[in-house]
Parts: C-alpha cells; sequence; structure tokens
C-alpha cells in the first residue's frame, strides 16, 4: 500500500540580500539595534524581531517584524498597484516593558506582531492601512493586564517623526511597507466597523494628532469609545 503523502506548507523568505536591504532600512528608519529576536520554528515565513532599544529622544522600545514582508499578498486587482502587496509590522513599548519576560503581560505584543504577520498567509487575504483586526475572536482581552482586544493598522513613523515609506526591494515594483500596529478597545473596533476609520481617528486626535510618543502602547490609555 502506498504511503499517504503529506502536504507541505509553502515558505515563504528574503533572499540574503534583500534581508540585508531590510535590516539596512529599519536601521536607518527606526534607529541603530544589535538585538534581533531570532524566531526558532518558521513553518511558512520566518519572522524575526529587531528590537531598537530606547534613546533619549525616542524613549521608547521599537520592535519591528523582519520576514513578513517576504510574503506577497493576495490584493484584490482594483487595488494592484496603488496598494503595496508586502509588508512589515512595527510597535513601540515603554522603555520599561520586561522584554525578557515570558509571562503573557509582556508577551503579548510580540504575539501580537506575529499573529498579525502571519494572518494574510493563512488566510490567503491581505491588510493594509487602516484595516483592524480582531486578535482574541471572542472580544476577550489580549492579556490580564490590559482591555485592548483588537489593532488598526496606521502609518508608521520613523525615528525623525516622519511616515516611514515602503521600501523598494528591486526591480518589477517590489516594495515592503511598514504599518504600525494601534491596539483598540472594544468599543474603538465596533465605533470604527459602525462608522469609519476617519471618525475613529477623529475622536483619538481630540486630545492631540498621533505623534510617535502617542504611538507607544499604554496598556491603561483612555478608551476614546467608551
Amino acid at each position: 500500500m502506498e504511503e499517504e503523502k503529506s502536504e507541505k506548507v509553502p515558505q515563504y523568505y528574503y533572499t540574503v540580500k534583500e534581508m540585508d536591504k531590510v535590516s539596512a532600512y529599519i536601521e536607518q528608519q527606526y534607529g541603530e539595534s544589535d538585538i534581533v529576536g531570532h524566531e526558532v520554528v518558521s513553518p511558512d515565513i520566518h519572522c524575526d524581531i529587531v528590537i531598537v532599544p530606547p534613546t533619549e529622544e525616542q524613549p521608547c522600545y521599537k520592535l519591528v517584524t523582519m520576514g513578513a514582508g517576504a510574503y506577497k499578498m493576495n490584493i484584490p486587482k482594483e487595488l494592484k498597484g496603488d496598494v503595496c502587496d508586502r509588508a512589515e509590522y512595527v510597535i513601540f513599548l515603554p522603555k520599561d516593558w520586561d522584554l525578557e519576560s515570558t509571562d503573557e503581560e509582556f508577551y503579548w505584543p510580540i504575539r501580537m506582531m506575529k499573529k498579525i504577520a502571519r494572518l494574510t498567509v493563512n488566510t490567503e487575504d491581505w491588510l493594509g492601512f487602516r484595516h483592524t483586526v480582531n486578535l482574541t475572536g471572542d472580544g476577550s482581552p489580549v492579556a490580564e493586564n490590559t482591555k485592548f482586544n483588537s489593532c488598526v493598522l496606521l502609518p508608521s513613523l520613523g525615528k525623525e517623526g516622519q511616515y516611514v515609506e515602503p521600501l523598494k526591494l528591486g526591480l518589477f515594483g517590489k516594495k515592503v511597507a511598514f504599518f504600525q500596529i494601534y491596539p483598540l478597545y472594544q468599543e474603538e473596533l465596533e465605533f470604527k466597523l459602525d462608522h469609519s476609520f476617519d471618525e475613529l481617528i477623529d475622536k483619538i486626535e481630540a486630545d492631540g494628532e498621533i505623534t510617535d510618543r502617542k504611538l507607544i502602547i499604554d496598556i491603561h490609555r483612555r478608551n476614546y469609545c467608551k
């Protein structure tokens, strides 16, 4: 009897040249780093996380995925040419965040990044600016120390406070966008879905524009839609 063949999951990786280019661009846009959280098991994409340490000018950790952009997302035909079909994801964490802890109250931002990085691979869909992601499915919080349960993708801000432009990886229009992950409460997620992204941003910016400092995750921040 012939043995049943197991179906192999496709794997997506940057070339060495592309990886060098992405790494250099992350340093250029977010700051120098000699810390990379290397992924041990990579079932589809190899998703490392670059950790840029706090500085006087930028008093926060900046975490950037490196590997998600190796996967070409399934962009709708009518949007091809207008949006990037590859992306990396960014979060800012307070300078006193315990990045070495495996406790869920500290590890959930990294888990969130890896989940979002793989979401398009698992669903054969796409993510971009303005998209929201329900992180838990049942509306429960991501961890016991916060009530966040979802997020929205924003344009990412670099070390000079400027928007990070997509990185051109080579010929034929191959580009990688960088999106900021901004955690949301359930009420904010519902408001965005019931109204619009612009109306949600108006509420968030009611007490000031979204700057790099405002993007630092605050597990107790104000709920703008409660």
